[in-house]
């Protein structure tokens, strides 16, 4: 449970750092305020880009509740390209903080997750992680991703992905 959770956000968090460094860098150069790009989404009924790296590293904290403790509380404030880098660190650090003793063993565990609709869900450590909170978060990596590349910002599969062979996720040269 623990390497399928903490190494493997913590590898996509760093690329995503990196590829808002990319997209700070397309703002600078094409002179746009960066804050044209937090609010850029997809489709009108999607959330915009800066709400896709919340929720991506929302379900990232929630490794949390496998471990048996609280999470941090990151606001939603987030208002340039540096406040979401400063939230991915943010969420690094926490999940950097969990040991693979407090989450290893909890696939059974019980998770009830309060849906924002008032609904709740019960999940077991298991489905949680690799049904839910892994997706999740995908999910809403991929389409921050997608949102930089529909207005031009150069990223490719291996600025998502790292290299392959290595799980620190550094870029190729």
């Amino acid at each position: 449970m623990y390497q399928a959770s903490v190494p493997t956000f913590n590898r996509y968090l760093g690329n995503l750092s990196f590829i808002i460094d990319k997209a700070a860098a397309h703002a600078a150069t094409k002179k746009v305020d960066q804050a044209v790009y937090l609010q850029l989404r997809l489709y009108p009924d999607m959330f915009p880009f800066h709400r896709q790296i919340q929720q991506a590293t929302n379900h990232a904290l929630r490794t949390g509740w496998l471990a048996g403790v609280p999470l941090p509380d990151l606001g939603k404030d987030e208002s340039s390209f540096e406040d979401l880098k400063a939230r991915i660190t943010a969420t690094s650090s926490f999940l950097g903080s969990l040991t693979s003793e407090q989450i290893n063993g909890t696939e059974e565990k019980e998770i009830l997750m309060k849906f924002p609709n008032g609904t709740d869900r019960t999940f077991v450590g298991r489905d949680f992680l690799l049904n839910f909170a892994l997706p999740e978060f995908f999910f809403h990596l991929t389409m921050a991703y997608a949102v930089l590349r529909s207005v031009g910002v150069e990223v490719g599969k291996w600025d998502f992905r790292g290299q392959p062979a290595n799980s620190a996720g550094s870029r190729p040269s």
